[in-house]
Parts: structure tokens; C-alpha cells; sequence
């Protein structure tokens, strides 16, 4: 531990060091900093998609703040009842105990940068790849369960429909 109480060590991230690891579906998860590298004061990941994928069913967290920040592509978002869409340099927040979810709205690759804080959401993220044969509803509501999240896909459903969104 350093004198500013965290565990962190100077470094620099190329554009593809982190861990790369499988999300739900064809979501990709780079893991640039961890929770427990941070002192547990946040994470910083950034999630890959293909034009027209969903990212995840419409959730919520108790826990956690999520910053998304646009790098590439065009998201579209919908928070609580409100859809939003956000292009390169957007940044888009969304606030825990606020159902949302994102998708890659334009017609190439989307990437974002998630900044979550606290951290630790980040560990839910790398057991996805246990869903990759689809997502089992009832699994998934069980795991985010455990790390203070709900979904609700039933009311996923209808944004796949509207958006024409592969999930």
C-alpha cells in the first residue's frame, strides 16, 4: 500500500493489455483495473460490442455508480424510463438503484470505457462467460442477486423488439 492508501502501482495500459474476457453473448470485457487494485474505490473496464447487440438484460444495482464513456461507435441506453443515445466524448451515467441497460445503436463496433463505484460489479462481469450458451434467466437473476443487482427480462424483451437487437 502506498501513502495514498492504495494498492495500485504506476502503470500504462496499452490499448489491448487487461485481461480480455467473454460478456454475455458477443460482448467482449477488457479489465483495466480492478476493484481490489483500487482500494475498492472503483473499476475501470471497457466493454466491446457489435453493431446491434444488447450488452445485458435491463438491471439494476444497489451498490454501485456506472460512468460509460464513449470511445467508439454510438450507444443507446435506456435509464429508468428515459432512452438516451451518446456518440464519441459522450459520457453517460448511470446511477445504482436505476434499472438501465445499453446496446451498440450505430452500425460499427461500439466501445466504451465503464467507470463503476464503487468498485467489485466487475467480478459479475467475469463470470459471464458461465452464460455462453445464452442467458439462463433464473441463473442470472441468482447471480446478480449475490452481488446486489436485479434484471428484469421481461421487460428486456421489448427493447430487443423495438431496436432489433441480437441478445
Amino acid at each position: 500500500m502506498n501513502e495514498t492508501g492504495s494498492t495500485m502501482a504506476a502503470r500504462v495500459l496499452g490499448p489491448e493489455d487487461g485481461e480480455i474476457a467473454a460478456g454475455l453473448g458477443s460482448v467482449t470485457n477488457r479489465f483495466m483495473i480492478d476493484a481490489k487494485e483500487s482500494g475498492g474505490h472503483f473499476a475501470l473496464c471497457e466493454h466491446r460490442l457489435p453493431a446491434g447487440v444488447l450488452a445485458a438484460p435491463l438491471h439494476l444495482h444497489t451498490r454501485e455508480d456506472e460512468y460509460s464513456f464513449v470511445l467508439e461507435g454510438r450507444v443507446g441506453a435506456l435509464l429508468g424510463d428515459e432512452e438516451v443515445f451518446g456518440e464519441v466524448g459522450d459520457l453517460i451515467f448511470k446511477p445504482r438503484n436505476q434499472w438501465h441497460t445499453f446496446w451498440n445503436a450505430g452500425d460499427g463496433p461500439l466501445r466504451i470505457l465503464e467507470i463503476i463505484a464503487p468498485g467489485g460489479i466487475e467480478e459479475l462481469f467475469r463470470r459471464l462467460p458461465e452464460f455462453a450458451d445464452g442467458p439462463d434467466p433464473e441463473k442470472l437473476a441468482r447471480l446478480a442477486e449475490s452481488y446486489g443487482g436485479q434484471v428484469d427480462f421481461e421487460r428486456t424483451f421489448p427493447i430487443v423488439e423495438r431496436h432489433k437487437l441480437k441478445f
